[in-house]
């Protein structure tokens, strides 16, 4: 049985969560971390899973209380740190979705775990297939240097560029020699066309109401041109990756950044 806190349980990530506690035999949920709702159930909120699960707004109460082996934290980067740090400190074993992460912090964190010799999965995309994208970006880039990244947000998300497009640019940096795309003398008329520059990338954030999570990758050659695409119509795209990260996050004792560090 592998006990879990889940913070935000009233957001669509995190209602998510509850419902992949709830269809798996040997998960059981402890406790929920809320910003309100102290002394509640669960199963007393409206539109969540009928789990009985005390919710917590302290966080490190929460993690003294409440017995859990595994924090799910699919919440805000800043909220997201805060929780993972005091899990780590509690030692609690945590699985975060949060992108938005600066280095600093992920340095932090992997010198916690290292310190606490505990597991810890940060992600920025729990979609097996969004995974499989920035691998394949990886390689391609290989033998096509002049890369785009579009990537696409529902307008409720705070961070721009997404982690999901920050990852695949720094995995294709390890195969691609820094150059500057596009021609030498280019000028924007309008700041910000051109989007955001990553070592002579250009990553554009599209943010609209309706969508939930989608990325192009846009290669261009002699006469050619190849896209790798990946998108996400729904948020139980993410679970398959969350149980993931849940269940092999019990058997490591290092910091793991990326979903494709647990793919065979």
């Amino acid at each position: 049985m592998i006990n879990i806190i889940v913070a935000g349980p009233r957001g669509k990530m995190g209602s998510e969560a509850l419902r992949l506690i709830k269809q798996t035999e040997n998960y059981h949920l402890v406790g929920c971390i809320d910003r309100k709702n102290e002394g509640m159930n669960v199963s007393d909120l409206e539109g969540l899973p009928n789990l009985d699960a005390p919710i917590f707004t302290d966080a490190e109460i929460a993690f003294q209380e409440a017995g859990a082996d595994v924090l799910i934290d699919l919440t805000s980067p800043e909220a997201g740190y805060t929780h993972t740090r005091l899990a780590l400190e509690n030692g609690v074993r945590p699985v975060v979705g949060t992108s938005g992460f600066s280095d600093e912090q992920l340095t932090d964190i992997q010198r916690l775990t290292e310190q606490k010799e505990l597991g810890a999965v940060i992600a920025p995309n729990f979609a097996v297939g969004a995974v499989l994208m920035m691998q394949f970006a990886k390689w391609a880039a290989k033998y096509f240097p002049d890369v785009e990244i579009i990537e696409k947000h529902h307008d409720q998300k705070l961070d721009a560029p997404s982690g999901t497009a920050v990852k695949t640019a720094k995995l294709i940096e390890q195969v691609r020699e820094s150059k500057k795309q596009g021609h030498p003398e280019e000028k924007e008329t309008l700041a910000g066309a051109r989007g955001a520059d990553e070592d002579g990338m250009k990553i554009h954030s599209v943010r609209l109401p309706g969508l939930i999570a989608h990325q192009e990758v846009i290669f261009g050659g002699t006469g050619q041109g190849l896209t790798i695409k990946h998108d996400s119509y729904h948020r139980q795209s993410f679970m398959s990756g969350v149980k993931l990260a849940v269940d092999q996050v019990q058997k490591v004792n290092a910091f793991v950044y990326g979903l494709e560090n647990l793919l065979e």
